[in-house]
C-alpha cells in the first residue's frame, strides 16, 4: 500500500504571478487609474475635478456619420422642420433659419473624420430641401419659384449655417492632423 505525500508550498511574500490565484495584470502593463506617458486625458483618480458642463457634453451621444448619413440625417431633420415650421409658426423662414443653425452645428460634430468634407456641402442642399414645405405656390413652378425666392431672402442664414458647419469641420480636421502618429515637428 503506497500513501501519497502532500508537499505544502510556502507562500510566496513577494507579488502574485499572473495564473496564481492573482489576476492577469492589465493589457500595456497599467493598472486602473494609471494614464500611459504622453497622454493628453489627466487621470481619473488624481488631477482637477470635471466641470459639470463637461460631464453633461460627456454624456450625450456622440455618432459618427458618414458622408452619405451626414446629408439624410441634415436633410430630413430640415424637412421635418420645415414642416413642423409651416404647422406651428405659419411658414416663418426666419424661425427656420434660427432652427437651421444647431442642424448645422450637430452635422458637422457628428460626420466622421473621413468624411469632414462633405459636412459644409450637405448643409446647404438640407436648407434648400427643407424650404420645400415653406414655398409658396401651387403648381410646380410657382413652388419652384417660392423656393428661389426663400433661398435669396433668407440667404444670410444659409450662409451663417455653412460658414458654422465649415468653420467646426475645419478645427476637427486640424485637431484628426495633430494627433496622428509620427508627426514630428520641427523646431523654429
Amino acid at each position: 500500500m503506497e500513501q501519497h505525500r502532500i508537499r505544502h508550498r510556502p507562500q510566496q511574500s513577494g507579488p502574485a504571478r499572473p495564473g496564481r490565484g492573482a489576476p492577469p495584470a492589465p493589457r500595456g502593463g497599467r493598472t486602473a487609474g494609471q494614464v500611459p506617458a504622453g497622454s493628453r486625458r489627466p487621470a481619473a483618480t488624481g488631477g482637477r475635478p470635471v466641470p459639470p458642463v463637461v460631464q453633461t457634453l460627456r454624456r450625450m451621444p456622440n455618432p459618427r456619420l458618414t458622408g452619405l448619413g451626414a446629408g439624410l440625417f441634415c436633410a430630413a431633420v430640415m424637412f421635418a422642420l420645415g414642416c413642423l415650421d409651416q404647422l406651428l409658426f405659419g411658414a416663418s423662414v426666419t424661425a427656420y433659419g434660427v432652427l437651421f443653425l444647431p442642424v448645422c452645428v450637430l452635422t458637422a460634430a457628428w460626420v466622421r473624420g473621413a468624411d469632414l468634407v462633405t459636412a459644409p456641402v450637405v448643409v446647404p442642399i438640407a436648407f434648400t430641401v427643407g424650404v420645400l414645405p415653406l414655398a409658396d405656390g401651387d403648381g410646380i413652378p410657382s413652388r419652384l419659384m417660392g423656393v428661389v425666392t426663400a433661398l435669396a431672402t433668407e440667404a444670410g442664414w444659409l450662409y451663417g449655417g455653412t460658414l458654422v458647419a465649415g468653420v467646426i469641420a475645419t478645427v476637427r480636421k486640424i485637431r484628426l492632423m495633430n494627433r496622428r502618429p509620427g508627426r514630428t515637428r520641427t523646431p523654429a
